[in-house]
């Protein structure tokens, strides 16, 4: 929605940019003929001044602590809806009636399976291998055993494609932490839900029947929601990006993979593990809260602040409960870990220091304790982060693909080289 016109003078030239209003959140300034009126750029590292596009999936106020999928809370979704009723809202736009939830789940379902030649494609890689590495390599080689639905311009493909990652990314997922650990590979069950299927695949062996928790189920489903979409992030803009070019979704998706790989990015619970755990004990907390106050010091509490929320961040509170749900449920007490984290929330949200820099709890504080209470290593963690954030990064990729306005990603820069200059033979130089 075009809005008022801002006005722009430089270099002695004028230029007046339209603004858009979205329907909630800040306007932006359309600076589309600024170089062609101006002969100037704009410089944003980071982006974070800037809309790369505009969109109809995710929002978030950073400032009230406000996420919203098609409009609707995150707390609401989390507490009363299942990953895949999400991720028909993501995809679709609206949550879906008992017949479309059905008919949506039985597709997922039923394309859970991968084509049986990829259980070889594991074995290319070392035995210690990282499990995000061979996410990135079985990802990306999905286009070669599903070149069906890599034709970008036919919403027919686009859909089977979709389906397709958001059903086979578990089975790729478990069978990276089977080959990683050296056990046999476990096939998907149809007569189980998505959350619960996933748990089996990973924790099941053949010489024993295994019998999913509820609870560890409904907790796993609960950590996919709260990481199934995030707005513009680096990943989810690396898929976007990669989709301006027209690449495969696949493809797409293994680079959004890659990206998130990042510790910055989807590694934070693995780092907020590793610093709970240097720190050890409640006693050691003073020292660590100093050496976090220095700014002299390089140490950093991983877990707390945000890019974006400058608030309490909502996935944070629901994934506090989650925290304790599985903890009670599998009968962990006076856990240290538990006691230090516990501990330094309490002075996140008591200490003028925290208060005045807005380092809240972060989602990352709490999951990276819950995913190693449900058994698994820290390795795994960015890797069921990407599992969940795939159908974000497919709901965002279709809607790109969709966009009249899309065009293909070409950033400017600020250059800061050398001039011209005149090549010199070797002799002369």
């Amino acid at each position: 929605m075009t809005g008022t016109i801002a006005d722009v003078s430089f270099g002695g030239k004028s230029v007046e940019l339209p603004t858009r209003s979205g329907t909630i959140g800040p306007d932006v300034i359309d600076i589309g003929t600024l170089y062609k009126n101006t002969g100037a750029f704009t410089y944003d590292p980071g982006f974070t001044s800037t809309a790369s596009c505009e969109s109809k999936i995710t929002y978030i106020d950073g400032d009230e602590g406000v996420l919203l999928h098609r409009g609707y809370p995150i707390e609401q979704l989390a507490e009363h809806g299942d990953f895949l009723e999400v991720c028909y809202l993501l995809l679709y736009g609206e949550l879906p009636t008992k017949t479309q939830k059905d008919d949506f789940d039985y597709r997922v379902t039923h394309h859970t399976m991968v084509h049986e030649q990829m259980s070889r494609f594991f074995t290319g890689f070392r035995r210690d291998a990282h499990p995000m590495a061979v996410m990135c390599g079985c990802v990306g080689a999905l286009s070669a055993f599903y070149h069906d639905s890599t034709d970008i311009t036919d919403p027919h493909q686009r859909m089977v494609a979709s389906l397709r990652m958001i059903a086979k990314m578990p089975t790729i997922a478990a069978m990276a932490y089977k080959y990683h650990i050296g056990q046999p590979f476990v096939y998907p069950k149809n007569d189980l839900d998505y959350a619960s299927n996933f748990l089996r695949m990973c924790f099941a062996v053949p010489c024993e029947d295994y019998v999913v928790n509820p609870v560890l189920a409904r907790a796993m489903d609960r950590i996919f929601i709260l990481h199934a979409d995030h707005e513009q992030n680096a990943s989810t803009s690396t898929v976007r990006l990669a989709g301006s070019s027209g690449a495969n979704p696949f493809a797409c998706i293994a680079a959004g993979i890659a990206c998130l790989w990042g510790p910055a990015h989807g590694g934070a619970n693995e780092a907020a593990l590793n610093m709970l755990a240097e720190i050890g004990s409640v006693e050691r907390i003073p020292e660590y809260v100093a050496k976090a106050k220095d700014k002299n010091d390089p140490f950093r509490l991983m877990g707390f602040g945000h890019r974006v929320y400058k608030n309490y961040d909502p996935r944070a509170r629901i994934m506090q409960k989650t925290t304790h749900e599985v903890l009670g449920e599998l009968g962990i007490k006076d856990d240290p870990m538990l006691e230090v984290a516990m501990e330094l929330e309490r002075i996140a949200l008591t200490d003028e220091y925290f208060i005045e820099k807005k380092l809240y709890p972060n989602i990352d504080f709490y999951s990276g304790i819950t995913l190693k209470a449900l058994g698994f290593p820290t390795t795994m963690f960015t890797v069921l982060f990407a599992l969940a954030r795939t159908v974000g990064w497919i709901a965002q990729w279709n809607e790109m693909i969709e966009d009249p306005e899309q065009r293909i990603g070409r950033p400017r820069q600020l250059y800061i080289g050398e001039p011209k200059r005149d090549y010199l033979p070797v002799s002369k130089r």
